[in-house]
């Protein structure tokens, strides 16, 4: 991912907090046949050294699994806020014209070796993982347990197991660094006119990354 210098973010727990708050992956294998991606949920296990694991499954029917190069380097895409920025916003408009749109976005890439995962405890233990995960916001969570064991026995002979653990990882946070203090302003201003939830959330994060 080409990164510009003011745009690139290292910190560790910053990179995990998208991940975790954006677990969506868009999962990128070189196969047989080509390069291939499947978006899926991964659940990010931390590590006391480097960024973590990540897992995930798949549907047995998703060739991926069977046909990706277990040697070649995997890719997971996760993206966070993004948001379209009018070249209306900018004062120079006005003053000189020499003005263009840009859109900006977070994002984050990480890198390994994709491990195939295909044992019935592996699988029922992550699909536990990642359900706690995403029902502890409910106010009566679904659990793995409440549905009869066969019936999640079946349902797991559909699925595959896929595991990333992570050897590097790389982020971007594109959010108005390469302008001044007068133009991150006017962005501000035009986000906050729109009046919308994603303009909202990239409002603070160009005042939080332009004070920087």
């Amino acid at each position: 991912m080409y990164i510009p210098r003011h745009n690139a973010e290292n910190d560790l727990p910053t990179l995990r907090k998208l991940v975790r708050d954006h677990p969506l992956c868009a999962l990128v294998t070189q196969t047989t046949s080509g390069m291939v991606a499947s978006h899926i949920p991964m659940v990010l296990h931390e590590q006391d050294e480097g960024f973590g694991t990540l897992r995930g499954h798949v549907a047995r029917a998703n060739t991926q699994w069977r046909d990706h190069i277990a040697d070649a380097e995997a890719l997971g895409i996760f993206t966070g806020p993004d948001h379209y920025i009018s070249a209306s916003w900018y004062p120079g408009k006005l003053e000189h014209g020499r003005e263009v749109p840009t859109w900006n976005y977070v994002a984050v890439h990480v890198y390994g070796e994709l491990r195939v995962i295909e044992d019935p405890a592996w699988l029922l233990d992550h699909l536990r993982s990642l359900t706690d995960t995403h029902e502890a916001a409910s106010k009566a969570p679904w659990r793995v347990d409440d549905a009869p064991p066969e019936f999640i026995a079946n349902m797991m002979r559909g699925i595959v197991g896929v595991e990333l653990a992570v050897t590097r990882v790389e982020g971007k946070w594109k959010v108005s660094q390469n302008r001044d203090e007068r133009d991150a302003a006017a962005v501000v201003a035009g986000l906050d006119e729109l009046g919308t939830s994603e303009s909202a959330t990239m409002s603070r994060l160009v005042m939080e990354r332009c004070r920087k």
